[in-house]
């Protein structure tokens, strides 16, 4: 943030923790619910029983590093 008044800022944090404390938990919250379904997408990514072309598909649409393609037996 350019510009920006560090007093100022320090001022919006404080009024942010007094009056609305709860925050920080609900955002901790989220980000391990975003955890767990970047855990089950990778898990998707990597499941050589899927398609390996559906896999890469899902790999490139979410900007993720692609599978390696298993050999067939």
């Amino acid at each position: 943030m350019p510009d920006t008044d560090p007093g100022y800022v320090d001022t919006l944090a404080g009024q942010l923790r007094t009056r609305h404390p709860d925050l920080l938990q609900a955002a901790e919250n989220e980000l391990q619910a975003l955890r767990g379904r970047l855990a089950t997408v990778t898990r998707f990514i990597h499941n050589p029983a899927i398609a390996h072309d559906i896999r890469a598909s899902l790999a490139r649409d979410l900007g993720l590093p692609e599978p390696t393609e298993t050999p067939h037996a």
